[in-house]
């Protein structure tokens, strides 16, 4: 579990604003399950989602996150593991594959799994709510923004320790919303274990 709880360049939970926000909103209780909730909701409710408020600017630490209230949902995850691991509780970053216009292109929507005794690894996304979209914590009952619908979305199978490079390369190289937004990362579905990077697509807005 040790890489589930690091301090990276991306998850950057020592940062003396994320410590003091993770504990605000663990407070008192000492209770995983409850202190995994406010930290999720926190970041679904209060942080705003970048392309649903056309907000600026793009962030990619959780740092930033944290300072500007906005990111898409990439750096949200960043964001929520970082809080999660501030409090002593493993966490790490999911994907799934989808397009929002029930068409290709594809582009890749991030999330969290976070480790509780009770349950195991569970996956949570605090992407934001919306008409159409309802994310909740409810272990070990996932209920996650957006359903595998469509031929070609997946929902990725591993737990990573850090953000897969073509997402953060994204967050870097465009500098608004909406450049973002016109050049989602994708990945290829190889086979069921192995995934092959193609940069990044325009179009589909997650």
């Amino acid at each position: 579990m040790k890489k589930y709880l690091e301090s990276t360049e991306y998850i950057d939970w020592e940062n003396p604003d994320i410590l003091i926000c993770a504990k605000a909103l663990a407070g008192s209780s000492s209770r995983q399950e409850d202190i995994a909730r406010k930290c999720f909701e926190f970041v679904r409710d209060e942080i705003k989602h970048s392309w649903d408020y056309k907000l600026n600017p793009v962030t990619y630490k959780a740092s930033d996150v944290l300072k500007h209230g906005t990111s898409y949902c990439y750096a949200k995850s960043h964001l929520l593991a970082a809080l999660l691991r501030a409090n002593n509780i493993p966490a790490g970053l999911c994907y799934q594959r989808l397009t929002i216009t029930d068409v290709p292109p594809f582009c890749l929507h991030g999330l969290n799994a976070l480790y509780l005794k009770p349950y195991g690894w569970y996956r949570i996304d605090a992407r934001g709510n919306k008409k159409g979209v309802s994310a909740e914590f409810s272990p070990p009952t996932e209920k996650l923004a957006f359903p595998i619908a469509i031929q070609g979305e997946a929902d990725l199978p591993e737990i990573w320790a850090d953000p897969l490079p073509i997402v953060i390369q994204t967050l870097k190289q465009y500098k608004t919303v909406q450049e973002v937004a016109n050049n989602l990362p994708d990945v290829e579905l190889v086979t069921a274990n192995t995934l092959m990077c193609l940069g990044s697509l325009p179009l589909a807005e997650n």
